[in-house]
């Protein structure tokens, strides 16, 4: 293949032949990859791009996916849930009745008698229907269930390779319980199950509060592995963790300028950033009091609508909107206003603001935290601010917290914040009874009385897992895998023509290293000692082995760990060569 090489693969107990297997390498990147990941997985041989958001994972891959699958199903049965299959194709019909439906991602389709299907998202419809059908008592519960399987998702914008796709396997699991007691000791026992997950994985990962989003329920988690590719962000203090979308703190001062007995209109033409204003009043940026005009209405809605929906958001100059703060806190879907839309029901683009607005005031909870001052803001004329203003006597207001945190804020325990970019790996949710009211499951209690079962929904994604690894850890030469999730312990790489002694010692090791216990992919190309050493680095087996005629000539056999380059020998006595392969066996259960 142009660019590339590749080979077709043989399988010997717990060897690998690189002469036979299917590893098609490349030496340059896809030109739209930015992650690391995504550059390095194709690179190595591990995936190949489908379509937009669409990938198969090769042989190389899909053993790192399955080692990651490995150790979420060991933890899982290690809490007592049992494991189960359910379809990707799903009628519409539990879907109406969560409400769940009108989700935008959601690839709806007919079958060929008209029938509304779905491709599952994720699976809380159908595992509470199977519940509903068959749990009668409180004796049935609590019940814990999950299942790995493939998930569609109508991915808007799918980037970064595996990282944000259309199609994915995800393993979602689901607690049953009689109360809100029994979920949160379930919750606890999936907290326990998914440190160790993460723990066991290698990987750096923070567990920070999240919103419940399109889940629904009664509070939610999420895993996060730091890393520069990620597309959520971690606001992290000594003892303080969380989504930026739902994290909360304390602002840093802003120097307000002194009170007025009124607000002042000043000239400000042409001026209509932040920025700029802040410069000609000469003025910290957190003096300014910034609007953002959204509306409840959907797009083209007359403008009576637009006006019953429409508030007038109002942050710190120096601060942003939180949209998902600001989407809880109008209880759903809201828009920014357009031009003309403000125009009509404002004022003047870029000269808004609270003072007269006839707009509701919904003011973020920082500007009244910031004391007293006399704030600027939009005249709502042209051309036009006003000084001096004060919140509560020149306009009224509801407060919430609407902003967005930011570097340098102070945490909830009285630690200053810092922000990393993270991909999310993992999350779990209080479902409460979100799911399995809509949809009738309920017990008999003690006293033979109905209730509603409680649920939470748990879930991990081990592409993820795969690709934070990757992001993780990865340097200039390739990836370089922590040892739980290597496809391979070890590589062997042979040097020498068929049939020279270092040949031979080639092939008695990799005998003996999987007789250790290891599992190994030999190297047995006839290609240059180069290739083999570049495509060893691009891989990111823990653990290289070199067979060569220095190895012979020494009495000693050489190793590379991936991890930091550092070279190891171990003694290589021909009378007792199995001793070799022992103690890179003993060495490698000592990596990372």
């Amino acid at each position: 293949m142009p660019g590339g090489r590749y080979c077709a693969g043989i399988l010997f107990g717990g060897v690998t032949r690189l002469s036979g297997y299917f590893l098609p390498t490349e030496r340059e990147p896809p030109a739209d990859a930015e992650a690391i990941s995504h550059r390095l997985m194709v690179r190595a041989g591990l995936v190949r791009q489908v379509g937009a958001g669409l990938w198969s994972w090769l042989p190389a891959g899909w053993r790192v996916h399955q080692r990651a699958v490995g150790i979420i199903r060991e933890e899982l049965d290690a809490i007592g849930s049992q494991e189960l299959l359910m379809p990707v194709l799903q009628p519409a019909e539990p879907w109406k009745r969560s409400g769940r439906i009108a989700i935008e991602e959601l690839f709806r389709l007919e079958d060929r008698r008209g029938a509304e299907m779905v491709l599952a998202m994720t699976h809380e419809e159908i595992v509470t229907l199977h519940v509903a059908q068959s749990v009668r008592s409180y004796r049935d519960l609590p019940l814990l269930l999950y299942h790995i399987q493939t998930k569609e998702r109508d991915e808007l914008r799918p980037r970064a390779g595996v990282l944000r796709t259309r199609e994915f396997i995800m393993k979602d699991s689901y607690s049953f319980d009689r109360d809100a007691a029994g979920l949160a000791a379930s919750y606890e026992r999936h907290i326990t199950a998914y440190d160790r997950i993460f723990d066991r994985s290698g990987l750096r990962w923070y567990r920070v509060e999240a919103d419940v989003g399109m889940m629904g329920g009664l509070g939610a988690h999420e895993y996060m592995a730091p890393c520069p590719a990620g597309e959520n962000e971690v606001a992290l203090a000594p003892g303080y963790a969380a989504n930026v979308e739902v994290a909360s703190a304390r602002a840093q001062p802003v120097a307000l300028p002194p009170p007025q007995d009124a607000p002042q209109e000043v000239a400000t033409p042409g001026l209509t950033t932040v920025e700029q204003v802040a410069g000609a009043l000469a003025v910290p940026a957190g003096a300014l009091l910034k609007a953002y005009p959204v509306t409840s209405a959907e797009h083209g809605a007359p403008l009576r609508s637009v006006r019953a929906g429409a508030r007038l958001v109002i942050v710190r100059g120096d601060h942003r909107v939180n949209e998902m703060k600001l989407t809880n806190a109008l209880r759903g879907y809201h828009r920014p206003l357009r031009a003309e839309e403000v125009a009509e029901l404002a004022g003047p683009p870029g000269y808004i603001g609270p003072v007269g607005s006839s707009l509701p005031v919904l003011l973020d909870r920082a500007v009244g935290e910031a004391g007293p001052g006399g704030w600027v803001c939009g005249a709502n004329r042209p051309d036009r601010h006003l000084r001096g203003v004060e919140p509560g006597r020149d306009f009224a207001f509801g407060e919430l917290d609407l902003r967005r945190v930011e570097p340098g804020d102070v945490s909830p325990n009285g630690q200053p914040l810092t922000i990393e970019p993270a991909i999310e790996v993992g999350n779990i949710f209080k479902l409460g009874k979100r799911y399995s009211e809509p949809l009738g499951a309920t017990y008999l209690d003690e006293q033979g009385r109905e209730q509603t079962i409680w649920m939470g929904s748990y879930g991990i994604g081990p592409a993820r897992i795969v690709a934070a690894a990757v992001e993780q850890f990865a340097d200039e030469q390739g990836i370089s895998w922590p040892r739980a999730l290597a496809p391979w312990d070890c590589e062997l790489v042979a040097l020498g023509r068929p049939g020279a002694p270092e040949r031979e010692l080639a092939e008695r090791l990799y005998a003996q290293l999987a007789e250790a216990g290891l599992r190994v992919l030999y190297d047995d190309r006839e290609s240059g000692a180069g290739e083999k050493f570049a495509d060893a680095e691009l891989l990111g087996c823990p653990l290289r082995v070199v067979a060569g005629r220095r190895a012979l000539e020494a009495g000693e056999l050489e190793l590379q760990l991936r991890r930091g380059r550092e070279a190891r020998t171990v003694p290589l006595v021909s009378e007792k060569p199995a001793d070799a392969a022992r103690a890179v066996a003993e060495l490698w259960s000592t990596l990372p």
